[in-house]
């Protein structure tokens, strides 16, 4: 793949290129600097959380699942991190994989509504 432009800069330049491509909805570009950011920074959830947001949205969900794993296994009580991967997982019929993982979230954030898993 050809890098370009929005590819180089500081760290605080691409993370900002990135979050702007991701509120455009151009969410490809996004996950192209941000795999840049998370390869550099492994260990900072907020790059590869939205990284996994733009698997999410652009329909690339084993991209999204690995990088919420990830993002779980540096920090368990990550609630958005919960819904997200709950959500990844029933988007790709997993349901029964995915309940823990609602359920998790909603204890995290106190929202036992009557939606709640």
């Amino acid at each position: 793949m050809n890098e370009t432009y929005y590819e180089f800069g500081a760290a605080a330049d691409r993370w900002d290129r990135a979050q702007m491509f991701f509120d455009a909805k151009e969410y490809l570009t996004a996950a192209r600097i941000l795999g840049g950011l998370v390869d550099e920074v492994p260990e900072q959830v907020a790059p590869r959380l939205l990284l996994a947001r733009a698997y999410y949205h652009s329909a690339r969900l084993g991209k999204a699942e690995t990088e919420l794993r990830a993002v779980l296994e540096r920090d368990p009580v990550e609630d958005y991190a919960q819904l997200m991967l709950g959500r990844t997982l029933e988007r790709q019929g997993r349901h029964a994989e995915a309940r823990p993982h609602l359920r998790m979230a909603a204890a995290l954030t106190g929202d036992f509504g009557p939606d709640a898993p």
